[in-house]
């Protein structure tokens, strides 16, 4: 799978995965969208960013977790 929106510098925000070059976190958006904000609502809080730059951040997400082991407490 590649992402065509998201982008990673060294000298852009410490090299957090950042939306097309912006000063813009995926972290940020995939929280707007676990607190329940709305992609319109998102669009409208940060409005450099288009509904196609939530849905990558989302898929992009979902790979990260899908490519790592993340520490969680056992199933009871």
């Amino acid at each position: 799978m590649t992402f065509q929106r998201i982008t990673v510098d060294p000298a852009l925000m410490g090299g957090v995965p950042t939306l097309r070059g912006l000063r813009i976190p995926v972290a940020t958006v995939v929280s707007m969208v676990a607190d329940g904000m709305s992609t319109e609502e998102i669009c409208q809080d940060l409005p450099d960013l288009t509904p196609d730059d939530v849905t990558e951040a989302l898929r992009y997400a979902a790979e990260a977790v899908r490519e790592r082991t993340l520490p969680l407490a056992p199933s009871v």
